[in-house]
């Protein structure tokens, strides 16, 4: 969406918030709060929407099973991007004008949540995104939040793995060039490879989002022999480009960041995806205590499937969400956002969080590794 129709649309929110009937958000006097949010439930990221959006909807359940808050039961109103460019800012704002959500959940994708980030901001509604990664996100404004790590430190992350683990001193980089996600992390791993002396980026090379033939470029990587390849993109590319990287016999790892993180990835990339790695929010063997609650508590929900990181963050969203409400004693729109800010310290399932100044979470990450068919943990590291 460009910027004219989203001028368009914030007019059009405005006004829709002053007319007769229309109540704004926060200041709901009904029987229910509603929160809203907007995944990826179908489209080429749909995995991680229904992920995230099963662990958002096992944290409202459980949150109405005890009580609710402020003396009212929750309503998730959920709406579907569809994974395209521009569905977010047209659910968001129905979200806000037409059903009076208190605070938006969402989303997933970094792309998405950024256009979606200045409409919440504009109308002053709490925005938390469960795992958008691009530092951009919260930068839009005061009124934005999440609850996963940023790029900078997932792709320090990875670099410090590259040298130490993997031992690479030549490492390619594979970049998404239609994705603010890998683009993003792509720039902040190649810092933090630089930054010792006697490594070096053996090649930089991008593709489109949704090809299906890489082999030209893998070609070029395979020639300018690497000890590794990073490749921060989402399952479905990095499946493909794994089978077509062992075609072509280019036999070094690959790694990515946490959009690697779906069982499609082992579906679709087969022994071809065996061994090689990623960095992520969360893994059910890293932890024990409300982590593994979770893990049950999601197993009974959805007939024994195992959570994913996607999930545990979507958990996370909500019932930080509710911490605040909590806290603040109000669902109106500047004491949310404050309490949102003042959050220290909470025990979620992805580990304790802290919110910093920058709306931002403080918080460690995962290393998993594809291993016989499943995800593997290596290792846990703290910012």
């Amino acid at each position: 969406m460009n910027a004219r129709s989203t001028t368009t649309w914030i007019a059009l929110l405005a006004a829709a918030l002053l007319l007769p009937g229309c109540q704004p958000a926060g200041n709901q006097s009904g029987g229910e709060i509603v929160v809203g949010e907007y995944a990826s439930l179908t489209g080429k990221e749909a995995t991680f929407g229904i992920s995230s959006h099963e662990g958002t909807l096992l944290a409202i359940t459980e949150l109405n099973a005890a009580g609710g808050l402020l003396g009212k039961k929750l309503r998730l109103q959920t709406e579907d991007t569809q994974s395209k460019a521009g569905e977010s800012a047209t659910v968001v704002n129905k979200l806000i004008a037409r059903d009076g959500a208190i605070a938006i959940l969402g989303e997933v994708a970094s792309s998405r949540s950024l256009e979606a980030a200045p409409i919440c901001q504009q109308a002053g509604i709490p925005m938390i995104s469960p795992s958008s990664t691009n530092p951009k996100v919260t930068e839009t404004g005061d009124f934005i939040f999440r609850v996963c790590f940023i790029d900078p430190f997932q792709g320090t992350v990875m670099a410090n793995f590259a040298r130490k683990t993997l031992k690479a001193k030549r490492v390619a980089i594979f970049t998404d060039v239609k994705s603010d996600y890998s683009k993003g992390l792509a720039k902040f791993f190649k810092e933090g490879f630089l930054k010792e002396a006697g490594y070096e980026i053996a090649v930089e090379l991008d593709f489109n989002g949704g090809d299906k033939d890489f082999k030209a470029q893998l070609t070029a990587i395979k020639g300018a022999k690497p000890d590794a390849v990073f490749a921060p993109c989402y399952y479905t590319d990095a499946a493909l480009i794994c089978i077509q990287a062992r075609q072509l016999a280019l036999n070094v790892p690959f790694f990515g960041g946490d959009g690697w993180e779906s069982d499609l990835l082992m579906k679709i990339g087969g022994e071809s995806v065996e061994g090689h790695y990623f960095s992520t929010h969360y893994s059910p063997d890293a932890d024990g205590g409300k982590g593994k609650e979770f893990v049950e508590a999601y197993k009974k929900a959805y007939n024994g499937k195992l959570p994913d990181a996607m999930a545990a963050l979507g958990y996370d969203s909500a019932m930080i969400l509710a911490d605040a409400v909590k806290r603040g004693g109000s669902t109106e729109p500047q004491k949310l956002r404050a309490a949102l800010a003042d959050t220290q310290n909470y025990d979620a399932v992805t580990g304790r969080i802290t919110i910093n100044p920058s709306r931002d979470a403080t918080k460690s990450a995962v290393i998993l590794q594809v291993k016989d068919g499943k995800f593997k943990f290596i290792e846990t590291i703290t910012p």
